[in-house]
This record gives structure tokens, sequence and C-alpha cells, in this order.
């Protein structure tokens, strides 16, 4: 059994713990947690699971990783506080253990990290002996391994669009979503996500990776972004009210171009309320989220996979299969030699020994 440490327990917390108690070759070992109010509580408790795991809470970092664990699943938020992340990555590092995290985008394509990310993380990798492997949904998952999987089955390919579509009133994070996201602030706010080059910074990484692998050479990464007021006020279950004129709804693109065309796009279309932008892109079954790959060619391929987790939201779906990537990796990544490692590297494998398993 391999002992693994879940650092936070929020969105993506909760279900790292659920993962690795549910992994069979995974010893959930500690749980870190910031919230004074969390320390002492069962792991069990946090997750949801509604029985007790036997591993008590703590904010003592450094008694967890003196213990040496074999990996940690850092899952505190890098949105906000990305150098607080690092620096809490590259301790874990240092102390020998197996890291695997959504919280730094830049480090999702580490070829192409800045200096300032994948220089510190390289120097922990060579003083303590741990790795790193940085992945989510999107950027993750839902654009790097799944479509260049599809594009396999495609006799000729002409562009590889991956989208991710949602209802941001289910996602747990009123900061990201009000603040850097812009939803519910006037029209003339800028919000951060779609300032130049923080899309290129969070995605640009996903559109170099695929490109690597396809084997075909950028000519440039290029952002478009549009925005949409409300037309009405709403009010959301979990946060709040948004004003009417108000921004309801952003769609952005961030577009590799081969040939001097757009290949590879990957495309948000995010609202606050369904009223939004109704012409923009919706999920197939007009639910409140979902990721779609579209290969057009011959021929047009279209795939599109909707999760859902705690009480059948979609935000929670997509955090467990973030979290899913990574666990099922921490196996795979003890095994192999210490480094710096992307999706590309690291291989998406079968639940083995996880089919019908439940979870006591």
């Amino acid at each position: 059994m391999i002992p693994t440490v879940v650092w936070g327990t929020g969105n993506v917390g909760r279900a790292a713990i659920r993962a690795v108690d549910a992994h069979p070759a995974l010893e959930l070992t500690a749980v870190i947690v910031h919230d004074p109010a969390k320390a002492g509580r069962d792991a069990g408790e946090l997750a949801g699971l509604g029985h007790r795991l036997g591993v008590t809470a703590t904010r003592d970092i450094g008694a967890v990783l003196a213990a040496r664990p074999a990996a940690v699943v850092y899952a505190a938020s890098g949105d906000i506080r990305p150098d607080d992340a690092l620096a809490d990555i590259t301790r874990a590092i240092t102390a020998g253990a197996v890291v695997v995290s959504p919280a730094l985008y830049p480090l999702y394509d580490h070829r192409s990290a800045p200096p300032e990310f994948r220089d510190p993380v390289l120097a922990a990798i060579a003083e303590g002996g741990g790795s790193l492997f940085a992945s989510g949904v999107d950027p993750g998952w839902g654009n790097d391994v799944l479509p260049l999987l599809i594009s396999g089955l495609g006799t000729t390919v002409d562009a590889i669009r991956c989208q991710e579509i949602f209802d941001y009133s289910t996602y747990d994070q009123p900061d990201s979503v009000r603040h850097l996201v812009g939803m519910g602030h006037p029209m003339d706010y800028e919000p951060m996500m779609l300032m130049p080059s923080i899309p290129t910074m969070v995605w640009g990484g996903q559109i170099r990776m695929m490109a690597r692998a396809l084997g075909v050479e950028l000519d440039e990464i290029r952002e478009t972004s549009q925005r949409r007021a409300l037309d009405t006020t709403v009010h959301t279950p979990s946060m709040g009210v948004f004003e009417a004129g108000t921004q309801g709804a952003i769609r952005f693109e961030v577009q590799g171009v081969v040939g001097g065309e757009p290949r590879i796009v990957i495309e948000h279309v995010t609202r606050i309320h369904p009223s939004c932008a109704p012409d923009w892109p919706v999920p197939p079954d007009g639910g409140a989220g979902a990721h779609r790959v579209v290969i057009e060619g011959r021929p047009r391929i279209e795939v599109t996979v909707e999760a859902t987790d705690e009480g059948e939201n979609r935000s929670a779906g997509g955090n467990a299969t973030a979290v899913g990537r990574l666990v099922g990796a921490i196996d795979w990544l003890v095994a192999a030699e210490p480094g710096l490692y992307d999706a590309l590297d690291v291989p998406l494998r079968p639940a083995v020994g996880r089919l019908g398993r439940k979870q006591p």
C-alpha cells in the first residue's frame, strides 16, 4: 500500500479523500487542512462518506511531511494564490513525495512553463527525489488525452474543438465565479480570466501538448472573447443574486493556428443562468454542464462527457473526474523515476481493481 496524503478538503479535496480511500493500491495516512474548524475532524466526515476513516485532519504540515509520505494529492486551490501553492508543492516534493495536483495551470505543459514555475519544481525534484504531475479537467483530460484518443479514430482530421459548456451557478467557488470570471459585475468590469494573455497562460499549454502529439507546428496561439449581460435579475440557489445588466455569460476561445487556420481550439461557454445567451452552445441534454470534443474531418466525430457527483452536481462530477485522473496515476508515478511529468507521459489506465468495489 502506498502511504498517501490529501492536502486540502474543499471541492477537490473531498473527492480526493474518497478516491484515495477507494483505490486498492493506496492508503490514506493523513489529511491537511487550513481551516481551524476542520482540524481534528475525521476524514470520512469531511469527505461526506457517511462513515469514519480513522484519519484525523491536521494543520501540522511539518509533522505530516516529516513522516515521508510516498504521495501527496495537493487539492488546495492555486487560482488566487499561485505562489503559495507552488511553495507548498515544492515543499512536498522536497520531502520525497510524488505530488499530483490541479493547482498550477502553467505546469500542465511543463515544457512551456515559465521558469519561475518550472525551475523551483526541478530544484525540489533534484533535492528530494519526488515528482509532480499537474492536470485537471479543462484544462486537463478534456483537452489532452480525450481529444487525442478520439482523433485517432479519424481518417482525415481538419480541426479539433474542445468545449466546456457550464452553468457556473453550480460551481462552489464564489470568489472565482464573481471576480476571476466576472459574473455579476458591471459590463465595464474586466474579468481577470479574459485579460489578454491570461487564457493562453491557462490553456495554451494544452494547445501546445496537442500540437506536439499530433506532430504539427503552431504558427501562433490566438484568443477571442465575447460577453453577455443578464436581461433580468436571477436568483441562484448557491451563489445568491445576479442583477439585470451585469455580466451573465462569457464565451472565449484559445486557438492553435496551423497553416494560417485555427486547427486546435479550446472553447468555453460559461453562464450564471441558462436564460443568458441562449443562442450559444448548450449541453446536448440541456443540463448544467458538459465537456465536448468535436473532430471535424472524415468522419466527423463528436463525443460529450457529462459527470455528476455529490447529489447530481455536474461541477462536483467534473472535480471528481480530475481527481480520478490524478489519483489513478499515483502508483504509476511512484514506480517511475523522479521527474516532472505531463499528460502525454502519464497513461490513462483502466480502473484496475475498482470495478464493483464499494467504499466500506
